[in-house]
């Protein structure tokens, strides 16, 4: 392992990819810091990473770090979350949710994401350009995720702006990020209230309800657990459809195979999320105690981040993974994570990629990018990958 650490800045995002192929090669964790200069354990290769993604001694609960991590900075009642903690309440909160999010009543059916992706695209033009984050890629998840949660139509906008201020903060305007957190929090107390004055056929109206008698979730839970469904089940999803079809439009025979074989979608839709994994990395962890990744010891309460887009590049696990392979085998990506913490969303998830980028490629058959693929522009996170726009002609 080298000396120097790694920095996490926009040098290291320009090529991230290749980034990461060096640092498998080296070793399995390295040193870091994070662009806000935090310091940092990264873990790189497939076997280590699995591994942490269900080792107990990696705790999610900031108050085990002793470096004085910051993250993202959310309000009390924003962040009693399942992405911040830990066993037994992790266990606890995630059978009240999952009770919640397999009711039928809050399943979305599949003619109605169907119904929702056409209605996107008979709003186009015959032929002509577009962005397809803005008038397909984003629309469309956010309409399915805030009908399940019953967010009424006149809000979604307004949910759609507060949650891209908080994906891509702009640097010059540091407050639009912290206005929008406040916003969408207040917007969700008033959305609770409304659902337990008056319950609907909805998820909201399920959890506010879910758990017996005994065990219902805290005004702070409840809170929490609408807010990462809402935002998670956005910002996942556009960035999955954006980035797997410009993927698909960068490879011509890539494209025309799923063109002439639609029934591999679902099997395309895994491989897309492995080889442009919207999660960069795992939520942090924060070791317990001194503990040994890799060959290398992590000190208590040091910061540890467990790449999944470079895991899901490891040639120890994927044949040639540098190469998009829509029939790949066994593809146990870490996509959608594993183990206790695996996407509670996954199967909403690959159900809306899957109908959206199979009706792009069925309806629209002269789909194209508008711009060569190296000019596409990424948002410079190095957490999540997803473009700023996706400029198309049909």
């Amino acid at each position: 392992m080298s000396d120097a650490p790694v920095s996490l800045d926009a040098e290291f995002l320009a090529d991230a990819f290749a980034a990461y192929a060096r640092l498998r090669e080296q070793c399995p964790v390295h040193r870091a810091v994070a662009p806000d200069g935090a310091p940092v354990w990264l873990v790189t290769r497939y076997a280590e990473v699995r591994a942490g993604l269900t080792d107990p001694r990696l705790s999610l609960d900031r108050e085990n770090s002793r470096t004085g991590y910051r993250g993202f900075s959310l309000p009390a009642a924003l962040d009693a979350n399942l992405l911040n903690m830990d066993p037994p309440e992790h266990a606890r909160l995630r059978r009240i949710l999952t009770q919640a999010f397999t009711a039928s009543r809050a399943t979305p059916s599949r003619s109605r994401v169907q119904a929702i992706a056409d209605e996107l695209l008979d709003a186009l033009p015959a032929h002509g350009s577009t962005d397809l984050l803005d008038s397909f890629a984003a629309p469309l998840p956010i309409t399915v995720i805030c009908e399940l949660l019953g967010v009424p139509e006149r809000d979604r906008a307004d949910f759609r702006d507060w949650s891209d201020a908080m994906l891509a903060p702009d640097p010059e305007k540091p407050d639009l990020a912290r206005d929008a957190v406040l916003s969408l929090h207040q917007f969700l107390i008033g959305l609770l209230a409304d659902k337990r004055a008056a319950p609907a056929d909805d998820l909201l109206s399920a959890l506010v309800t879910a758990g017996d008698e005994h065990d219902r979730l805290s005004e702070e839970e409840l809170t929490s657990a609408a807010f990462l469904v809402l935002f998670a089940g956005y910002e996942n999803t556009v960035s999955l459809i954006g980035n797997g079809v410009a993927a698909l439009l960068s490879r011509p025979a890539a494209l025309a195979k799923l063109r002439a074989e639609p029934e591999s979608l679902p099997s395309a839709v895994h491989e897309l999320l492995r080889f442009e994994p919207p999660p960069q990395l795992a939520i942090r962890r924060f070791a317990l105690w001194d503990l040994e990744i890799g060959g290398h010891t992590i000190p208590a309460g040091d910061t540890v981040l467990l790449s999944l887009a470079s895991a899901n590049r490891d040639t120890a696990e994927f044949a040639e993974p540098d190469t998009l392979r829509l029939d790949r085998a066994d593809n146990r990506h870490l996509g959608f994570g594993h183990g206790p913490h695996f996407c509670i969303g996954a199967s909403l998830a690959q159900l809306e990629v899957e109908i959206g980028i199979g009706t792009l490629l069925r309806r629209l058959p002269d789909l194209a990018l508008a711009v060569p693929s190296a000019e596409l522009e990424w948002r410079p996170s190095f957490r999540n990958r997803g473009l700023r726009r996706l400029p198309v002609t049909f």
